[in-house]
This record gives structure tokens, sequence and C-alpha cells, in this order.
């Protein structure tokens, strides 16, 4: 499937501007348009009603007809329906997600020789981006499909809330290219057209929802291997060491850095490999077990340090875990990381 549109004179235009009209062309078979819909029954009869409740952009991520996008654009939908190049639309099945991420894969429900003609987004690493270098959006705001903005990156490794159980992104990509609602779940691309990030969010200080010169991206690194345990497993497996973890107040009152251990419980990674929690003496005082100071050779000053390392880190991988016992101790402990569970916490 590719844009048909024919392309102008080109010979009247600077070599950036014919560098960024090829780029559009290229790369807009890639992006769909994600309608999210909701069922409800009539009030007055048995009748269901389809009532749309959102939509958002997404990309082709490869030739078996998967669609990436932000978890946000389809939460709640009862159906998904998914808009191509060619203004054809089919349903898709939701594969998995990510809500602490962000990340949600699709699967078009389409024949197979529509499927043949999709065309994959190019992908490239966001590990090297710089400051400053160019910087495309392709989305479909405000319900205008397939509209180009172009910015630069104007920083990054930020943080950004996702709203989700307090999680939040880390390593995000802020730009200044336009972005409004509906471009949600759409490629940032670099210069040459590859993909480099997920458009997520804006900041939005007026609350009206739109573009105030701040964007956010997902970083493609961080996309790559969520969208790879989706596709393998259905959702994302995510490790853990199996304890829980005190409030960081806690920590602050006692004028340490890191992270409190507050429980273990048995069974554990942490319990197997001797991590100890908070205990009672025979007076009935509480007494510190573990503080959690670094990890695989990195510090870990706070929460989000710990949770950044387990995400760089597969189920199965051994870490070694820095502790202070009773807040003084150091000592190393080699966990080996299990899957998460739903009563267990980080």
């Amino acid at each position: 499937m590719e844009n048909k549109t024919p392309l102008p004179d080109l010979s009247e235009l600077s070599p950036d501007e014919v560098l960024t009209i090829k780029l559009f062309k290229e790369n807009t078979p890639c992006v769909v348009n994600i309608a999210n819909i909701a069922t409800a029954r009539h009030y007055y009869s048995t009748d269901i009603l389809k009532i749309p409740q959102g939509q958002g952009s997404g990309f082709v991520w490869d030739s078996a007809g998967h669609i990436v996008t932000n978890f946000h654009v389809i939460r709640g939908a009862s159906e998904v329906q998914v808009s191509l190049i060619d203004q054809s639309t089919y349903p898709a099945k939701i594969i998995g997600g990510d809500p602490s991420k962000d990340v949600a894969v699709l699967q078009l429900q389409a024949p197979k020789e529509v499927l043949a003609n999709l065309k994959p987004v190019q992908l490239s690493a966001s590990s090297g981006l710089a400051v400053g270098q160019k910087v495309f959006a392709i989305g479909n705001p405000f319900g205008l499909d397939h509209t180009l903005t172009s910015g630069i990156i104007s920083g990054l490794n930020r943080e950004l809330n996702t709203g989700y159980g307090g999680s939040s992104l880390r390593n995000v990509i802020q730009c200044d290219a336009a972005i409004n609602p509906g471009n949600s779940g759409g490629p940032l691309l670099d210069s040459r057209g590859r993909l480099i990030g997920i458009n997520t969010a804006i900041a939005d200080p007026t609350g009206k929802g739109a573009s105030s010169g701040i964007g956010f991206a997902i970083p493609i690194d961080t996309v790559r291997g969520l969208v790879e345990q989706i596709l393998k497993y259905g959702r994302v497996v995510r490790p853990v060491l199996g304890i829980t973890i005190a409030p960081p107040q806690a920590l602050r009152q006692m004028g340490l850095e890191g992270v409190l251990v507050l429980d273990v419980p048995p069974g554990t990674p942490a319990d197997k490999a001797g991590m100890q929690g908070i205990v009672r003496d025979g007076f009935g005082r509480l007494v510190i077990g573990d503080v959690i100071v670094g990890m695989n050779g990195k510090p870990v000053r706070k929460e989000a340090d710990l949770f950044d390392i387990l995400d760089g880190c597969k189920v199965g991988d051994t870490v070694k875990v820095e502790v202070l016992r009773g807040g003084a101790q150091r000592k190393t402990l080699a966990v080996q990381l299990a899957e998460r569970q739903p009563e267990v916490t980080e």
C-alpha cells in the first residue's frame, strides 16, 4: 500500500523541502487512524448502540498486520476500527498492552491481500538521539488524517507520569513538533523517516488539550522490547524481586538514600536470596532490615532508579543487589528475578 498522490514540480523548492515532502509521501502509508468504539444497550429497547468514544493514531509494525499505538487510545474499547491510507476501514483485535508504559498492539483483521500490501514503518534507535536534531510527527489530530508537523528534539530523558497506578515513563523524548489530540499513538520520525518514538502526550497548562510546543514521545528502544513481549506472550512479562517497598518518607526521616524493604514474602526471589524486611524485636520495636542502594553496579537512590534497572532486565536474570543491612552493614545478594504476580509488588 502506498501514497499515490503525485508529487508536484519540485524544481522550485529547496533541497530541505524536497526531503520533507518525500519523507511524508514514503511514510504516510505506515500511519493509520484508530477509532475507539464502545457499545451500550438502548435505554428503551434491546438494541445495541455503537458509540465512538475517541480516536487516535497508530502505525504498521510488520507485514503480519500488527498495529502499534498508545494504550490510552484503545482503553475501554468494546471495538476497535482501523482506517488505512486508502480510507478503507477494518476491525482490529487487541493483542495486548501495557497501561503503565502506554503501549498497545493490535492485529488488523483484513483480507490477506490487504495485509500483504501493508507498509511497515522503518525502525531506528533512540539511544543515539541528540537535542537539536530534526523530527517529524505524522498523525490524525482532531480527525484530520495524515497530518505532518515538524520540529526538533528539545530534551531527552524526561519523566512522564502515565496516571496509571502512579507509574512513570522514563527516558521520554521531548520535542516541539505540534502534537494535538488525535496524534497519540502516531510515529515520531527522524530526518531519514525512521521511527524513533511514539507520540504520547503534551504539556497542557491551559487544560484545553491544544499543543503548547512541548510534546512527549516514548522512545523506540523502550517500545521495541514491549512490543516483542506482547507479540510473544500476549502481555508484558515484567521481572520482580518479590518484595514490598516501604514509603520513601521513612528513609528520608533517617537521612538515608535508597529503597527500604518493608516485607519479603516467603518463597519469593528476594526471600530465597536472604533479603530481609522490617521486623519487630522482643520489645515490639521496629527493626530495619535491608535498604537497597544498588543493583548490577548501578546506584539506587529512589524507587524510580530501582524500577528503571528492572525494566532493563528479564525474567530469569540473576541480578546483584547491594543492600545496607540494618542501615549500616553493606552486603551483596544474588537474586534470580521471577515474573510479576498480581499479589506481589516490586
